[in-house]
């Protein structure tokens, strides 16, 4: 079955970076588009970054020159580099195979931008 595990969140201060990964097994990687989601407390879960099975990319206006999704088909991973954090971008962030009414989640992880 599809398993998506991600990992790298953690406690950071504001202005720093943070880097996350995603290994992806249970399904042909390489064929699907895959993103990162994030959801804060008493928020609604929003996409903040895609990336096409040919590497084009699209970010939500929050992020756009701060985020950097990426993935690597050889290994079935996808990353999301985070540069420049805020308060604001603390959530728990979820890789996600995005695949219409099969989209999948991963089990998510923490990631809290505080001083």
């Amino acid at each position: 079955q599809v398993q998506l595990v991600e990992s790298g969140g953690g406690l950071v201060q504001p202005g720093g970076s943070l880097g996350l990964s995603c290994a992806a097994s249970g399904f042909n990687f390489i064929i699907n588009r895959m993103g990162w989601y994030r959801q804060a407390p008493g928020k609604q879960r929003e996409l903040v970054a895609s990336i096409s099975t040919t590497g084009n990319t699209d970010y939500a206006d929050s992020v756009k020159g701060r985020f950097t999704i990426s993935r690597d088909n050889a290994k079935n991973t996808v990353y999301l580099q985070m540069n420049s954090l805020k308060p604001e971008d603390t959530a728990v962030y979820y890789c996600a195979r995005l695949r219409g009414s099969q989209t999948a989640w991963g089990q998510g992880t923490q990631v809290t931008v505080s001083s």
